[in-house]
């Protein structure tokens, strides 16, 4: 799953640790990101092998001119699939934090290229709600509280958003 719970121990007054206005710290914290289906390295293989396999051909050219002018295309190729490739990590780059502490909530999401959004409310009058259709994507999830309504793992599949849900009802429970 594309999702993490991190239970906060209790911090000592003074350790250093971040702590709320109050002095308690975080009950709990849920970092999200979107699933990669490949990683860095397979990256660096696909293009690899990408280039291997388009200068196979070119084996039977070797020592011809009909080389050179194949390829510049076949440079132009692999560099539009690296350069695609490269787009969609960067536009992966997806991060979102839900802190819950006794007296506040706080969702922040870290977007591609620095783009940062963040909601917070009082996890008393926080609600988790399912829309199983009419959202903009199948069993959309939703917190409300506050003066807004906000989405959470869009980028998560249908199933991860089903398995989530149950869990995120439970730590606002024992957040309160």
């Amino acid at each position: 799953m594309p999702y993490e719970w991190v239970i906060m121990p209790k911090a000592p007054e003074r350790s250093g640790a971040f702590c709320h206005a109050d002095g308690d710290a975080p009950a709990y914290r849920l970092h999200l990101w979107p699933y990669r289906s490949l990683p860095r390295r397979g990256f660096a293989g696909f293009i690899g092998a990408t280039c291997l396999l388009l200068a196979l051909p070119l084996v039977g050219v070797l020592g011809s001119p009909v080389l050179w002018g194949l390829l510049p295309f076949l440079a132009l190729a692999v560099t539009g699939i690296w350069l695609a490739l490269n787009r969609s990590y960067a536009d992966g780059e997806i991060l979102e934090e839900l802190t819950l502490w006794s007296d506040r909530v706080t969702l922040d999401r870290h977007g591609p290229r620095g783009r940062r959004q963040n909601w917070q409310a009082n996890p008393h009058w926080v609600r988790v709600t399912l829309h199983g259709k009419g959202g903009p994507v199948p069993n959309y999830l939703t917190l409300g509280g506050g003066p807004r309504e906000v989405e959470i793992g869009a980028f998560l599949s249908e199933e991860e958003r089903l398995a989530l849900l149950p869990e995120l009802r439970q730590a606002l429970a024992r957040g309160r």
